[in-house]
């Protein structure tokens, strides 16, 4: 192994624009229990699941309904 290395005609990393970004976000304990549960059955960390449920949620383009039906009393 050298001792040093020249790093000046390096390359800047391609797939750098495509790493995960750490965020903080706040989740009902149901839902992390869920995530657990099943990461523990397929072998794969919870976080990274949930990444995957998201990124499948957002490659089909779905969307919530979030709109509230009024209930009407007669």
């Amino acid at each position: 192994m050298h001792h040093e290395y020249d790093f000046s005609n390096a390359r800047k990393n391609s797939y750098a624009s495509m790493l995960k970004k750490p965020i903080t976000i706040r989740l009902d304990e149901d839902s992390v229990s869920y995530f657990k549960t099943i990461s523990e059955e397929v072998g794969i960390p919870y976080q990274g699941l949930i990444n995957l449920y998201l990124r499948d949620w957002a490659a089909s383009n779905k969307k919530l309904n979030l709109s509230r039906k009024s209930s009407k009393k007669e």
